[in-house]
């Protein structure tokens, strides 16, 4: 550390071009940095990895174990938003599908948006209705509802919602309060709620079916949303009642010959990714990049493609996982972070990008954190258990654009403490690059 130190205080004296004046501003920011993150401080007892970049310049300005793994948590959905830039574009693939007469055969996509609260609704039914025969197909569908290393028993949380090739709902059903009794919705579940003498206060799903269980006495929510377990036959179910209209399940391979239904823009799915750390989106996000590449849903197939055609160029190739950042399995080092930041800037426009990340004290997962009279944090938060990350672009006093990475893993703190701390440490960049 010390030596490290002492070089990176040699290089910048005795090369950067910059006046005796300049030279002892960017000494003492470098020292303070180092004191901020380095030994002694609140970041000395769990492993913590920073790198800080000047966008513009391309410059490496400060890092701390960039070269070392990190658990990214939801970070990772910048790895799958990356993935979607380069193979979705801005249009959503919504289903594909072919006619015969007033016969229609569809084939899910990934698509999540069909009657999910949180997403501009594809007009699937004004589409489907002057067809009299609705089949459907999962003959494109060649993965799990679960994804690797995901924890069994976050089953009924929400955040944890199955993936499927064609969701309804967002794979989870609303339950709310009405005179203190649940309601759910859809009505198809309404047989499905039971009560418990458990001591629950909220809804609990049976793990192995589509039973819900709530205790009358200690019922107290206002609303909640719990996963549902997913199969084609549920989904044509659904989708039946949806259309006033029987979908039947058929076990038809999809043609060369099909054509696809465009539901929408990009857009919508991105921010709800991004700024709402919407997990099931991200997965299934996923799920239509494989779709897109190769006619079929599978997300370790998709990975692997963009890892190899995409991304070979890190400096450290990730092990990636899953959409959402939901598997411990996911490493990532926080230079690898900054140069796909750096690459998502160079495909987009760095103000379109800002704005589709949360904004500290404005948007998303950091309303309540970095506030300033004018956002200066732009990024993607990432929080699992003992792992805090967050990576983005720090706008500075001086208008430059920073892309940091500052990842945290191993800590006993609150999340809360790790936050503050972080916050400290780049409004120190903010007032002082």
């Amino acid at each position: 550390m010390r030596l490290k130190y002492l070089f990176t205080l040699l290089y910048l004296l005795l090369f950067s071009h910059i006046s005796f004046g300049q030279n002892e501003a960017v000494v003492r920011n470098y020292t303070e940095l180092d004191r901020l993150l380095g030994e002694r401080s609140f970041f000395e007892n769990h492993l913590t990895g920073f790198l800080l970049f000047d966008l513009d310049s391309q410059w490496v300005i400060f890092e701390k174990n960039s070269h070392m793994n990190f658990i990214p948590a939801s970070t990772t959905k910048l790895l799958t938003f990356y993935a979607s830039l380069v193979t979705l574009k801005d249009s959503v693939n919504t289903f594909r599908y072919q006619t015969r007469g007033n016969e229609i055969t569809i084939w899910g996509t990934g698509d999540p948006s069909w009657k999910y609260e949180s997403l501009p609704q594809p007009r699937i039914k004004g589409f489907l209705t002057p067809y009299k025969k609705i089949n459907f197909s999962i003959q494109n569908w060649k993965d799990e509802a679960f994804g690797i290393g995901w924890q069994w028993d976050d089953y009924y949380h929400s955040y944890s919602a199955e993936r499927s090739p064609f969701p309804i709902y967002g794979n989870l059903v609303s339950i709310s309060s009405q005179n203190r009794q649940p309601f759910i919705s859809p009505a198809y579940f309404k047989n499905k709620l039971k009560s418990t003498d458990k001591d629950i206060k909220g809804i609990r799903r049976d793990q192995h079916s589509n039973v819900f269980f709530h205790n009358p006495r200690t019922f107290n929510i206002i609303k909640t949303q719990v996963p549902i377990i997913t199969s084609p036959e549920l989904f044509v179910t659904l989708a039946s009642e949806i259309l006033n209209n029987p979908v039947q399940l058929v076990d038809t391979q999809l043609p060369s010959d099909h054509k696809v239904f465009k539901g929408g823009r990009m857009e919508p799915l991105w921010i709800e990714m991004l700024q709402e750390s919407d997990n099931f989106v991200a997965e299934q996000m996923l799920l239509m990049i494989s779709d897109e590449l190769f006619g079929e849903m599978n997300a370790e197939r998709a990975i692997d493609y963009i890892l190899k055609n995409h991304l070979s160029d890190l400096p450290d190739k990730p092990q990636w996982v899953d959409g959402s950042g939901l598997s411990r399995y996911n490493l990532m080092t926080p230079r690898s972070m900054v140069e796909l930041l750096s690459k998502i800037d160079d495909l987009i426009p760095r103000s379109k990008f800002m704005n589709l990340l949360p904004q500290g004290g404005v948007s998303g997962t950091l309303k309540n954190n970095f506030k300033s009279p004018k956002p200066y944090i732009f990024a993607k938060t990432g929080t699992i258990s003992n792992n805090n990350s967050l990576v983005g672009i720090i706008k500075t006093n001086q208008n430059r654009y920073m892309a940091f990475a500052f990842m945290n893993n191993n800590y006993l703190n609150k999340a809360s403490e790790i936050r503050k701390e972080m916050e400290k440490v780049l409004l120190y960049v903010k007032e002082n690059y």
